[in-house]
């Protein structure tokens, strides 16, 4: 694969801080939540958003879009 421009590593890093911050309200918000058909929907957002997570990690690791010298 070719090396990605700055631009795209930026929003390649800012996606991935959306999808962990929407997360974190997510499960902050699901403790919140009484109706259990609600509760349910809520944790299928969650696991979907962690596959999207998992996914982006994936694609940096495979990809090798982080070099070792980035990651201390």
């Amino acid at each position: 694969m070719r090396k990605l421009s700055d631009a795209e590593t930026l929003s390649l890093t800012n996606l991935l801080k959306f999808e962990k911050d929407g997360l974190a309200v997510s499960r902050a918000m699901q403790t919140l939540i009484n109706d259990e058909d609600l509760k349910n929907q809520a944790e299928s957002s969650i696991l979907a958003t962690e596959g999207r997570i998992k996914g982006i990690q994936q694609f940096i690791n495979e990809n090798r879009v982080a070099g070792t010298e980035e990651v201390k």
